[in-house]
């Protein structure tokens, strides 16, 4: 019998994890990586993380992926939720000169902003903070990211869950002893019944300054200013 992906590379079996074309970015741990079809994070696609608040360790879950971008290429957050914490991401050997930090005056900007950066395919994450958004405006974000090869993680409130979703890949992270406990929602291939467990290697999960002190000055952009 000729299987699923022979027919069509969008196709798969639903009692097995779709195979993709490329490669996943590795996503630092290996039980995850295990449950994700390629093997990692899918670069050119909407990847959707549904958080109770921000702040619980989301960056810290997608450091090891980060950490493996060209260092040419900037990492873009928009509208994120508190400023960016430079200390921290040095910690988490990241290059904060990478940092792109998009504050956009209206939420409709931080949709046009997100748009835009996939669109131009300069940067290599956009990590993109949406409290409220209509499906209309997240198929359009998913619409660019397939067209460029560009990690694009939404962080969504948990409360999104029972929305209507064009991303491929859904996770719903809460804290955990030491880490985050990660309920895959969606993916390319059959339910996953069980919450994963993930460990960091450290206790600090901030990934924003919720009290703004002395610290390097970061790459801080309007939305016009992205083309």
């Amino acid at each position: 019998m000729l299987a699923p992906e022979h027919i069509h590379p969008s196709l798969w079996r639903a009692t097995q994890l779709a195979r993709s074309a490329t490669r996943g970015v590795a996503t630092g741990y290996a039980a995850l990586s295990a449950q994700l079809p390629g093997g990692g994070w899918p670069a050119g696609a909407l990847i959707e993380l549904l958080l109770p608040h921000a702040g619980i360790g989301e960056i810290r879950l997608l450091q090891p992926a980060l950490a493996q971008l060209d260092r040419d290429h900037p990492i873009a957050l928009v509208q994120p939720p508190h400023m960016p914490h430079v200390a921290c991401w040095q910690g988490w050997r990241l290059n904060p000169s990478q940092l792109l930090w998009v504050a956009p005056e209206r939420p409709m900007d931080a949709l046009w902003a997100a748009e835009q950066i996939l669109k131009h395919g300069s940067c290599g994450a956009l990590l993109c903070w949406l409290p409220r958004v209509r499906v209309e405006s997240l198929r359009r974000l998913h619409l660019a990211a397939q067209a460029a090869e560009t990690l694009c993680f939404v962080m969504r409130p948990a409360t999104a869950a029972q929305q209507a979703s064009p991303a491929p890949l859904r996770l719903a992270l809460s804290p955990a002893p030491g880490g985050l406990s990660v309920q895959i929602l969606k993916r390319r291939g059959p339910a996953v019944a069980q919450p994963l467990l993930l460990v960091f290697e450290s206790s600090d999960h901030a990934s924003v300054d919720r009290h703004p002190s002395t610290q390097p000055a970061l790459r801080r952009d309007a939305p016009s200013l992205v083309s």
